[in-house]
């Protein structure tokens, strides 16, 4: 088949055949010419995923409708940009919020935005605010309608004047695009409760030995929860694919149908002012029988083809990856044509391990092979976020340090549970496995970094150290090369919330205890000094302003420095003139960086962001316990 023709064939079928008259003249100018551009290479992914159906051309041209359908009302296209892409500037300071917990609703948070603005936040992440059913919601991402904002943070209207405000301050917004599953309270999903066929292969509902037969090769994400990825639904005398949960009905993608009806859901949360769309469980969207059903080949191709239409539609939005799978597979998604921006789940994890053990070599070793991207797409580097932490490493190459993988995971689960003996975190166990001691870790920055036990204990020195812990961690997320993402509450060095406990439909998921209400109070604390909070308030300001003034912080020049103490984590960024050198004491001994000066040419003269009474010179020397060190050199 000659692609290039019967593409062009399509597209002048449908542009014959379609009205593109409501679109206003100079929007529909560049409408078309972005379509286009682009529609060669969306017809050829289209054919990839669905040449076998024999209404595929129908389903293409009723997409071209669709997307010209959202350029009839004038939508936000989107902030000023520089030279280069904006999420890779020094400038941009990420938050992920829920709604509720840090505003009360839609207007609270309108109300916060001077707040946020003081920080320097530029890129709001709001967790999902869609409506989802009462009792079973998964935190909101088991959504019921895309179209409507739950009705307890507030209306569509108010979050589109919330997307305004923002935009006003020049701060971006970010939606998430729960687009493997539905709740099982969607209209499509009680359509195919009552019957209606074409809603029923919107989804998975299969016979038994079709479902067994799948399942046989899938792994299970909540074993705790729930055995096997299928759930019996009596109703339509089906198994239904449920991957997260039984409430959760994953779609069917292998249906024209349902790609074709999504992309008309993602469109209209753009209309809502989206900037960023977080593409969640991505990993899981194509099924194939006889595999893993994750990050196969047509997820890749499906999520362009997502891509394209966006490029077509609504140029100004991005994809940021939610994969928490294979450091390898992670990097897949990443690229211009997939996911522009992505989750850096390998470098939090391993920020963490290397806390706990006070050595840098897997958190090394795994950044040499992973970190690099390709150019215009940038990581989204984190501590915490509203989700549990997997330890996501390479076994292989832990394996090659001597490290094996199951013992140190669950010595890290011991660990930041606060079961090791003289750990320093007071985390929490999720979906643990009571016969082999799996399980994945919940609690807030400073909880998990000592500041909540230390602060029990009494002792200065304990929460000392606990407080150096918090900066060391966001300091290295604030200077990596990437979009800085901080976690709501975590920049005022709130602990952890135990009260989910009283609460029967939070209970049993212990992801709430870091998913904290925050009140006046913990603002109070913040600000009042003295108070360990104020500490953590005060550091992250302070960098976060440093990071801002410093275009070296939008280098993507990256150089690991290799030291000879297992201790010290250490980095180079260079533009130009200019050169920035990270260092990190993972330990709470002082210690020599063991780095080589004739490395790091006129490190000497180089002052500390940090500190501006320290020089490259001493740091060359000696390093103080859990110390951090922004060195800027910019020569002649």
């Amino acid at each position: 088949m000659d692609i290039a023709y019967e593409s062009r064939k399509t597209l002048d079928t449908i542009l014959s055949e379609t009205d593109f008259s409501e679109i206003p003249a100079r929007r529909r100018k560049a409408f078309l010419n972005r379509l286009e551009q682009h529609f060669p290479a969306l017809f050829e992914h289209l054919l990839t995923l669905y040449g076998n159906h024999y209404d595929a051309w129908l389903h293409m041209r009723r997409l071209v409708e669709t997307l010209a359908q959202h350029q009839v009302k004038k939508h936000h296209a989107g902030l000023p940009g520089g030279n280069q892409p904006w999420y890779l500037g020094e400038d941009q300071v990420g938050m992920a919020v829920y709604v509720d917990l840090f505003g009360g609703d839609l207007n609270g948070l309108i109300e916060r935005i001077p707040y946020l603005e003081s920080l320097g936040i530029t890129y709001l992440h709001l967790m999902p605010l869609y409506e989802a059913p009462k009792e079973n919601s998964d935190g909101g991402y088991a959504v019921s309608d895309y179209r409507k904002v739950d009705p307890k943070l507030g209306t569509n209207k108010q979050l589109k004047a919330l997307a305004d405000a923002l935009h006003k301050r020049g701060i971006r917004m970010v939606l998430d695009f729960v687009f493997n599953h539905t709740s099982d309270e969607h209209a499509w999903a009680k359509a195919a409760l009552a019957g209606d066929r074409r809603y029923q292969d919107f989804y998975y509902l299969l016979d038994e030995p079709e479902a067994r037969a799948y399942d046989a090769t899938l792994r299970e994400i909540f074993p705790t929860v729930r055995r096997g990825s299928f759930t019996y639904n009596e109703t339509v005398g089906k198994w239904v694919w449920t991957t997260f949960n039984s409430f959760q009905w994953d779609l069917n993608y292998s249906n024209p149908d349902v790609f074709v009806s999504v992309v008309d859901e993602m469109l209209h949360l753009v209309a809502m002012g989206a900037d960023v769309l977080r593409l969640d469980a991505l990993a899981f969207v194509w099924k194939e029988l006889g595999t893993v059903c994750e990050s196969l080949p047509k997820a890749h191709t499906l999520i362009q083809t997502f891509n394209l239409c966006l490029r077509i539609a609504a140029p100004h939005v991005h994809f940021k990856s939610e994969a928490i799978v294979h450091p390898d597979q992670v990097n897949e998604y990443i690229g211009l044509d997939e996911c522009e921006l992505s989750y850096n789940p390998l470098m939090m994890a391993l920020m963490w391990e290397s806390l706990a053990t006070r050595r840098t070599g897997l958190l090394n070793a795994s950044l040499e092979r992973s970190f690099t991207i390709p150019e215009g797409t940038t990581w989204v580097n984190y501590i915490r976020c509203h989700d549990d932490i997997g330890w996501t490493w390479d076994d292989a190459i832990s394996g090659r340090l001597g490290i094996n993988g199951q013992d140190h995971r669950y010595f890290l689960n011991q660990f930041y549970t606060g079961r090791f003996s003289g750990s320093f975190a007071n985390g929490v166990p999720f979906q643990e496995n009571p016969s082999n001691g799996d399980c994945r870790v919940c609690g807030t920055l400073a909880s998990l970094a000592g500041v909540e036990q230390a602060g029990a204990s009494g002792d200065p020195q304990l929460l000392e150290h606990a407080l150096r812990r918090v900066k060391l961690l966001n300091g290295i997320e604030l200077s990596m090369p990437g979009l800085p993402l901080l976690y709501q509450g975590d920049e005022l060095g709130a602990l952890n919330d135990h009260s989910y406990l009283k609460d029967p439909g939070k209970a049993e998921d212990s992801r709430w205890v870091h998913r904290k209400a925050l009140t006046e109070a913990d603002f109070t604390a913040a600000a009042t000094k003295g108070t360990p909070q104020n500490r953590i308030a005060t550091d992250m300001a302070a960098m976060i302003q440093l990071r801002k003034s410093h275009e070296i912080f939008a280098a993507q020049a990256f150089e690991l420095l290799r030291s000879d103490n297992p201790h010290v984590f250490a980095f180079l960024r260079r533009n130009g003139p200019e050169t920035l050198l990270v260092i990190a004491n993972f330990s709470e001994h002082s210690t020599q960086p063991g780095l080589d000066p004739a490395a790091i040419p006129g490190i000497d003269a180089a002052r500390d962001l940090l500190s501006s009474d320290t020089t490259g010179k001493g740091a060359l020397q000696e390093l103080e316990p859990y110390a951090l060190h922004w060195f800027h050199l910019q020569s002649a």
